[in-house]
C-alpha cells in the first residue's frame, strides 16, 4: 500500500478535481503490475495497474487507495474492470468519500466473489487526498494559507521590502504547491505592490499554472498588470462588489477574463459567497497568498483549511514591519484561530511549519 500511495502522489497537479489514486497488483512476493490516476478524464489507476501489468493478473492481489467506482463517469467502472480481470483480492485504503456512491464499489466486487479488505493505511490516504474529499462533500475549496515569515513574524519591513526572507529550497516548494493547488488568491493590494505574475516556475518539470483570483472589492486593479497582459495564460478572476467600475469590467471580459460581482460583508468581498462561486466553477484548492489584510479577512469568514508558514532564520523587528495576519486582529485570545495537526520540516536554512484550521465557522 505503500508503493500505491507513492503512486498517487505521481498524480499532483494533473487529476483535479479528481483524486489521487495509486494501485500495484502483486502476485506473491512479487510486483507484477503498478499505475495511477494520470491526468483528468484519462484511465484510472486500477486500469494502468492492469494495461502496465507483466503477466496474467488472474487471481493477484490488487492494493489500490481509493474503492473502485462502480459508476460510470468519464471512464467505465474500475469496478467492473477488476471484475472482468479476475483479481481474486483487492485490498483498499480509504472509501470513497462521496456519500453517493461510497460502498459501493466495495460492495460490487464483493458480490462477484472477490475479497475485500478496507482500511489499510487508511489515514495516510486521506492526508492525501484531503482537498478531494472537502470537495466532493461540500462543494467548496480547500483553502491553504501560505506566508514567508522572519522568525520574529514579519512578512515584509516597514518599507514593505521583502525579498528574499525565504531560502531557494522553500521557493522552489512554493512553485510545487502552485502546481498542486488549482487556484492562487492575492488582494489587488498585492497586485498593486507587486505586481506579480503567479505562475508556477519549477526546475526540469513543466508545471500547471493555477487560476489566478484577485479579491479587488472596489475596483483598483491596474489594467496595465502583467498578469492580466499574458494572453497566453489561464484568465485571471477578479471578485468584486456592485461598486467596481462598468467602464474596466467591459475592458476586463473583452480581455477574456472573469469578474464576479459578490456581496459585500464587513465592506469587503463576501469570502464565504466566493467560495461557492470559486466551487462552481470546478476550483478545488486554493494558495491563498494574500498580505495580512486579506489573511484576516479569510481567517475570520472561515474559508481557510490549512496554514503553511514557511519561517526564516532571520530577525527583521519594526513596529511598523508587516506581518502575515493584520487588520484589527481579534480582541481576546480565546476568540483567535485554533490549529491542530501541526508538522515541521526543515527546508533548506528555513522550517515549514504546517497546521489545520479547526474549525469554528460552518457556511
Amino acid at each position: 500500500m505503500q508503493m500505491a500511495l507513492a503512486q498517487a502522489s505521481r498524480g499532483l497537479g494533473r487529476v483535479n478535481p479528481n483524486p489521487l489514486v495509486g494501485a500495484v497488483i502483486v502476485r506473491g512476493n512479487n510486483v507484477i503490475g503498478s499505475g495511477y490516476h494520470e491526468l483528468f478524464g484519462g484511465p484510472h489507476a486500477e486500469i494502468n495497474a492492469i494495461r502496465n501489468a507483466n503477466n496474467s493478473v488472474e487471481g493477484a492481489t490488487m492494493y489500490v487507495t481509493l474503492e473502485p467506482c462502480s459508476h460510470y463517469g468519464k471512464t467505465p467502472p474500475c469496478a467492473d474492470a477488476l471484475i472482468e480481470a479476475k483479481i481474486a483480492r483487492v485490498v483498499i485504503a480509504m472509501k470513497d468519500p462521496n456519500p453517493w456512491v461510497s460502498g459501493k464499489g466495495i460492495d460490487r466486487l464483493k458480490d462477484n466473489g472477490i475479497e475485500v479488505i478496507v482500511g489499510v493505511f487508511e489515514k495516510e490516504a486521506q492526508e492525501l487526498n484531503r482537498i478531494f474529499i472537502r470537495y466532493i462533500q461540500t462543494k467548496l475549496p480547500f483553502v491553504v494559507m501560505k506566508s514567508a515569515m522572519s522568525l520574529d513574524g514579519k512578512i515584509a519591513t516597514a518599507t514593505g521590502h521583502s525579498q528574499w526572507i525565504s531560502c531557494t529550497e522553500s521557493r522552489q516548494y512554493v512553485h510545487a504547491l502552485r502546481n498542486e493547488l488549482m487556484g492562487i488568491m492575492v488582494g489587488v493590494n498585492t497586485v498593486i505592490t507587486d505586481d506579480p505574475e503567479l505562475t508556477t516556475r519549477m526546475d526540469g518539470v513543466k508545471g500547471r499554472n493555477p487560476i489566478r483570483i484577485v479579491v479587488d472589492s472596489k475596483g483598483r486593479i491596474p489594467l496595465s498588470a502583467k498578469m492580466l497582459k499574458d494572453g497566453s495564460l489561464n484568465p485571471v478572476i477578479i471578485a468584486t462588489t456592485s461598486g467596481f467600475p462598468e467602464e474596466k469590467r467591459l475592458s476586463l471580459e473583452q480581455s477574456g477574463h472573469k469578474v464576479l460581482t459578490l456581496p459585500e460583508r464587513y465592506g469587503h468581498v463576501d469570502l464565504q459567497k466566493l467560495m461557492h462561486e470559486l466551487g462552481e466553477l470546478g476550483i478545488d484548492s486554493i494558495l491563498l497568498e494574500g498580505g495580512g489584510t486579506l489573511n484576516e479577512s479569510a481567517l475570520k469568514n472561515g474559508i481557510v483549511d490549512e496554514i503553511q508558514f514557511i519561517i526564516a532564520p532571520l530577525l527583521l523587528g519594526g513596529r511598523d514591519a508587516i506581518s502575515p495576519v493584520e487588520g484589527a486582529g481579534f480582541n481576546t485570545v480565546d476568540e483567535g484561530i485554533r490549529l491542530d495537526q501541526m508538522t515541521t520540516h526543515q527546508m533548506g536554512k528555513d522550517i515549514l511549519m504546517t497546521a489545520r484550521v479547526i474549525k469554528t465557522i460552518n457556511y
